[in-house]
């Protein structure tokens, strides 16, 4: 018998993990999705006659919550991640450096490869390894009267000059961030640092999808009792003594619920609940958010053999090789460039990648695109709240990647968003009665 009624607002994969988890609870759930694609900033569209993703998704060993959620939802095989970590270093002018981990335990899995990589010289890669080690301790006090320390401030206390930043922070860090390191709050970069490449010596693996990430988000909205498409939410539904009593679309009207979910951005949240601080939330106008753009590139010919790359001194962080001859050039912390037209986009993304790999020069482009996200993920900027699950109304939850998860913003952290947050839900359930509602008439898939 199921537990009560909730609506899912967001089709994203915060919103399809709140969903899953609250379907095992015994609960019917409805998911509403203002736009028509499945899975929000993790989803998958057509662009002449090829199908790819909204931007390049990568995911790591360290990321279980995602992983279990593919494995769920039966497309474990869908995602691949390397059996150890290692990454091929791209440079203008240079011959490619391969950074790989060793089969020691973690930290000493890359001491080998730090030490002997040939991008700096012998006294930057031990500065780099002091910074490492310095790490996996206590990070420093912030400045009396600051808001905090930025992770760019540690690394300068920590002799981290220019160059360690070019060939090695920037490269592995700002794409996890997605954000400048003088713009992230300490604690975000130790916390990646720690969580990544110090923690065990499988959690660094870089992996991605076999398939577009439609299919996973589709999988999991599958599970729904109803997914609504192009059906925004335009409010909830209060009752002076009953309290939430459910959400209001144009299409519907009000429909009751005994549980809402939301699971959508901060500015989105905002404007739902009208007056955040009256329910519990606070600090939804502080988020910051930085841009990622995507340059896909397909040659005719590729006589390049890589799954991935990053490239330093590049507007380009890193490089994926998707299939024989298509490749998808990465720029995280975009700010600079995603004003720019596609046109600008594109010649930048084939300059600087046959820049890096000379072998492509004489390939002729066939087909190119541009992907971009102008709020991809928020900033996590010293001094930043990020609010959690629960609100002061009963049956009422936040989900999402901006969420008090502890991680980044990421395909992780939106997972674990909505696990929390329907946990919160039904744990508050558990301690009441719920109120049973009638069921609207509703299609099954718009």
């Amino acid at each position: 018998m199921a537990s009560g009624r909730v609506a899912v607002v967001g089709a994203g994969l915060a919103g399809l993990s709140a969903m899953l988890e609250l379907k095992r609870g015994g609960w019917e759930v409805d998911v509403f999705e203002r736009g028509r694609l499945i899975g929000g900033k993790a989803t998958s569209f057509h662009l002449d006659g090829q199908e790819i993703d909204n931007g390049q998704h990568v995911h790591l060993g360290c990321c279980t919550a995602w992983l279990s959620f593919a494995a769920e939802v039966g497309m474990a095989d869908a995602l691949w991640t390397q059996p150890r970590f290692g990454a091929l270093v791209l440079q203008r002018g240079q011959a490619p450096v391969r950074l790989r981990a060793g089969r020691g335990r973690a930290p000493l899995h890359l001491l080998g490869a730090l030490m002997t990589y040939g991008r700096l010289p012998l006294a930057d890669r031990l500065r780099l390894l002091r910074a490492l080690a310095a790490a996996r301790g206590r990070p420093l006090a912030p400045a009396p009267g600051s808001d905090g320390l930025s992770f760019g401030a540690w690394l300068t206390r920590r002799g981290q000059g220019a160059s360690i930043r070019r060939a090695f922070w920037e490269p592995f860090l700002v794409p996890a961030l997605n954000a400048p390191l003088d713009a992230v709050d300490v604690e975000a970069g130790l916390f990646v640092l720690r969580t990544a490449f110090l923690a065990d010596a499988g959690a660094c693996r870089i992996g991605f999808g076999r398939v577009p990430l439609a299919r996973i988000a589709e999988a999991a909205a599958s599970r729904a009792d109803r997914v609504l498409l192009r059906t925004p939410v335009t409010g909830l539904d209060w009752d002076p003594l009953d309290g939430l009593r459910g959400i209001r679309t144009d299409r519907d009207g009000t429909l009751p619920y005994d549980g809402v979910v939301l699971a959508v951005p901060p500015r989105a949240a905002q404007r739902l609940l009208g007056d955040p601080a009256r329910h519990g939330v606070h600090g939804l106008d502080r988020f910051r958010h930085e841009p990622i753009v995507d340059v896909h590139l397909w040659y005719e010919s590729a006589p390049v053999d890589l799954d991935f790359a990053a490239i330093i001194e590049s507007p380009i962080q890193w490089v994926f090789q998707k299939s024989p001859g298509y490749f998808c050039c990465s720029m995280s912390a975009a700010r600079d460039l995603v004003g720019r037209s596609s046109e600008e986009l594109v010649r930048l993304g084939h300059h600087e990648l046959t820049a890096a790999l000379p072998a492509l020069r004489g390939s002729r482009l066939v087909r190119t695109g541009v992907t971009r996200d102008p709020e991809a993920t928020f900033v996590p900027a010293t001094g930043l709240r990020r609010p959690g699950a629960a609100t002061s109304v009963p049956n009422l939850v936040l989900a999402g990647a901006w969420t008090d998860t502890g991680w980044p913003a990421t395909m992780e952290s939106a997972v674990r968003s909505g696990r929390a947050a329907a946990r919160a839900l039904q744990a508050r359930a558990a301690s009441s009665r719920v109120r049973p509602s009638t069921q609207p008439e509703v299609p099954l898939v718009v």
